[in-house]
C-alpha cells in the first residue's frame, strides 16, 4: 500500500490532471442541492429535472466506446483538452438554458465531454504516476471523492443566488483546467496498437470483467438512488442540502482512499466489497423507512460504503482481465454508467407509481443482486484477485528502481 509521502509526490503532469479531475466530479454532483430550484426555476417535475442525470450518464456510457478510439489516435492530452473544450461549452450553454428540454440536451453534451476527459485521465494518471498502478487508482479516488464532495457544496454557494450560476462556475473551472492541461501535461506516447470501437465490447468477453462490470451494474444504480433521488426526500434549502452532500463526499474520500486499501489488506477485496454492498443496502433501506433526521444521518453514512465500493471496483476494471487497461476501464464503465441513468429516471417514477419508500427497497435490492453477483463469481474473481496483487506488488517494485 503506497504511503501518504509516496502518493504526494508525483509529476506536475499528474496534479495537473488530477486537479482538472476533480473538478470534472464536481460536475456530477453539482446539481444535486438545486434540482428542487431547477424544478421550480424552469416549472417542471422530479423525474423531469432527474433527466439532468439520465441524459449525461447515457451519453457518458455510449462514449465510453469512443474514449479509446479517439485517444489512441489523437493522444491522450488531446483526448483530454478536446473533452474539457466539450464540458466548457456546455455547462455553459446549460446556464442559458430556458426550458428543461434545452438543459438535458446541453447535459448530454456535457457528458460526451467529461467521458472523453474522466476515462483518458484514469489511463494519463496510471501511465504518468510515481509508485505504480496502486498509488495512480488511490489518486484517482482522492479526486473523485474531492470532487463529489465540492460539487454539492459548490452548487449550493452558487445556486442561491440562482440554479444557473453552478453551470457557469463549472465552465470557468474547467477552462483553467484546459490551462493547468496545456502548460503542465506533455503529450502521452500514443499505444501500439490502435483501439476500435468494438474492443471495449470484446474485452467483456473476460468473465472476470464482465463480472466485475455486471457487479458494478446493480451498485451504481443503488449509488445513483442516493445521488438523485435524495435531495427531493430531504427537500431542504440549497445550503443544507449541499452541506449533508458535503458531508457525504468526504465520507466518500476517506473512506475510498484511506480506509479501504487498509480494509483490502486485512480481509481481501472480495470480502470488503461484498460486505460494503450488503451494508449499503441496509443504509439504504433505513433511509427510506426512517425520519427526516435519520435520511440525513443514512445520506451521509452511504458515503463511507460508496467510498470504499468505488475504490475496489476501480482496481477490479483495471486488474482483472489481460486487457490494456483504457480498453477494461471503457468496457466496463459502458456498462455500469447505464445504471447511473436509468436510477434517476426510474426512481422518481417509481415514486409515482408507489410511494416513497419503493425507491430506497429497489435500490437496496441492486445493492444485495450487486453483492451475489460477486459471491456467485467468487472462484473466478478471486483468482484475478490474486493475480492482480501480486501485478500491483510487481509494479511497484518497478516503480521504485524507476525512480
Amino acid at each position: 500500500m503506497p504511503t501518504t509521502s509516496g502518493l504526494l509526490r508525483q509529476p506536475r503532469a499528474v496534479w495537473a490532471t488530477a486537479g482538472a479531475s476533480v473538478v470534472a466530479f464536481m460536475g456530477i454532483g453539482l446539481v444535486d442541492p438545486i434540482l428542487p430550484s431547477i424544478a421550480q426555476g424552469l416549472d417542471a417535475t422530479p423525474s423531469q429535472v432527474s433527466l439532468l442525470f439520465t441524459s449525461y450518464f447515457l451519453i457518458t456510457a455510449f462514449a465510453m466506446l469512443v474514449t479509446g478510439f479517439v485517444s489512441s489516435r489523437i493522444g491522450g492530452r488531446r483526448t483530454l483538452l478536446l473533452g474539457l473544450a466539450f464540458v466548457v461549452v456546455f455547462a455553459g450553454l446549460a446556464g442559458t438554458s430556458d426550458s428543461v428540454a434545452e438543459l438535458v440536451g446541453f447535459r448530454a453534451g456535457w457528458g460526451l465531454g467529461n467521458a472523453l476527459f474522466v476515462s483518458t485521465a484514469l489511463a494519463v494518471i496510471v501511465g504518468a504516476a510515481a509508485g505504480g498502478s496502486a498509488a495512480a487508482i488511490l489518486l484517482y479516488e482522492s479526486a473523485l471523492g474531492l470532487g463529489m464532495a465540492c460539487g454539492p457544496l459548490l452548487g449550493a454557494v452558487l445556486g442561491d443566488a440562482s440554479w444557473r450560476y453552478p453551470f457557469f462556475g463549472t465552465a470557468f473551472l474547467m477552462a483553467v483546467g484546459f490551462l493547468c492541461i496545456t502548460a503542465f501535461l506533455k503529450e502521452q506516447p500514443k499505444p501500439a496498437r490502435k483501439t476500435s470501437l468494438l474492443d471495449p465490447v470484446k474485452a467483456l468477453g473476460h468473465g472476470g470483467l464482465a463480472s466485475a462490470a455486471a457487479s458494478a451494474f446493480f451498485y451504481n444504480y443503488t449509488f445513483f438512488t442516493v445521488l438523485a433521488f435524495t435531495p427531493f426526500v430531504l427537500d431542504m434549502t440549497p445550503y443544507k442540502s449541499g452541506a449533508v452532500f458535503f458531508a457525504w463526499g468526504v465520507l466518500l474520500a476517506v473512506f475510498s482512499v484511506v480506509v479501504a486499501p487498509r480494509l483490502q489488506e486485512r480481509f481481501g477485496s472480495l470480502k470488503v466489497l461484498g460486505g460494503s454492498l450488503v451494508l449499503l443496502a441496509a443504509d439504504v433501506l433505513v433511509l427510506g423507512y426512517g425520519s427526516h433526521t435519520t435520511a440525513i444521518v443514512c445520506t451521509i453514512l452511504s458515503g463511507a460504503f460508496i467510498g470504499v465500493n468505488n475504490t475496489v471496483y476501480t482496481e477490479l476494471a483495471l486488474g482483472v482481465s489481460d486487457a490494456p487497461r483504457p480498453v477494461a476501464s471503457a468496457g466496463y464503465n459502458f456498462v455500469r454508467w447505464f445504471a447511473a441513468a436509468a436510477a434517476p429516471y426510474f426512481a422518481p417514477k417509481i415514486e409515482e407509481w408507489t410511494d416513497l419508500h419503493v425507491p430506497f427497497v429497489v435500490a437496496a435490492v441492486t445493492a444485495v443482486l450487486g453483492a451475489v453477483v460477486v459471491a456467485v463469481r467468487r472462484k473466478a474473481l478471486t483468482h484475478e484477485a490474486e493475480e492482480l496483487t501480486l501485478r500491483h506488488a510487481t509494479e511497484d517494485s518497478v516503480g521504485v528502481f524507476a525512480n
